[in-house]
Order: C-alpha cells, then sequence, then structure tokens
C-alpha cells in the first residue's frame, strides 16, 4: 500500500526448494487429466503453470517499484519473506498452496503497511475517553 504515494513494500524474495514437494506450487509445472470416461477427454490434459512460470513475471511488470527476487533454498519449505521501508520484514509461509494462493499471499504482502500488528486492550478506542465511561444498552437508571 502507498503511504502518500510511496510504496512501502521494498523487497520480496521468494524462497523454494527444487526438490521438496511441499514447493510444487512454486516451482514447476504439474499435468492433471481431465475426468471422464471419453476417450478424447482422458487424452487430453490441462496444464497446470506453477507461480515461477505464469504468475511471476505478469507480477514483475505490473510492480515495477518492486524488487522481487527468487531463491534456492535446499531441504526447506516454500516461503514469502517481505521487506518493508519501515525495517520490519515479514514472513509468510506457502508450503502445499497452489500458485493462485501464492500470487494472492504476494499481493497482501505487497498491500500491507508493514506495521506491527498491535493487540487492542478495549474495544472502544478513542483519544479522549469519557469521565463518565461508555454507553452500553445494559444501563440501568
Amino acid at each position: 500500500m502507498a503511504l502518500r504515494g510511496v510504496w512501502q513494500l521494498k523487497k520480496l524474495i521468494v524462497s523454494y526448494c527444487d526438490w521438496g514437494g511441499s514447493s510444487r506450487g512454486i516451482r514447476k509445472s504439474v499435468w492433471h487429466p481431465y475426468l471422464g470416461y471419453c476417450s478424447r477427454l482422458v487424452a487430453i490434459k490441462k496444464l497446470k503453470r506453477a507461480f515461477m512460470e505464469s504468475q511471476l513475471p505478469s507480477f514483475k511488470e505490473t510492480n515495477p517499484q518492486l524488487e522481487v527476487v527468487t531463491e534456492l533454498i535446499r531441504g526447506q519449505h516454500p516461503h514469502l519473506k517481505a521487506f518493508y521501508r519501515n525495517k520490519n520484514e515479514r514472513v509468510v509461509c506457502v508450503k502445499n498452496m497452489t500458485p493462485e494462493d501464492v500470487l494472492q499471499h504476494a499481493t497482501r504482502l505487497r498491500n500491507a503497511m508493514g506495521r506491527k500488528v498491535v493487540k487492542l486492550k478495549t474495544r472502544h478506542v478513542t483519544k479522549h475517553p469519557s469521565v463518565q465511561g461508555t454507553w452500553t444498552t445494559a444501563l440501568k437508571l
């Protein structure tokens, strides 16, 4: 997300393993046959392209402000690592995910501000709290 016209995500690292099965959605193409009894339908195969082949080049083209790096790490589950301008980083595990899910997580990381998640102490947040207390429907007069 842009704050005052400046995108907050600087760098996105796509880490994967070239051997492990959990990186299959990122790494390579997988063939799936159509279901059916007709010999013509069984012979036709649908190519489900992987994230690095289909979505990653278009993601790079649509986000020229972003540095996208692929990293080969053997023996580890695939993950996306995002580095933001405010020196924060987020890591999202994309183990056993489809290429569409990986693209969705990459888009969410791009749209995030990079701030830390802060747990609220109360449901009602205000700069000037009421002296008399917050109003509720269960108020008995």
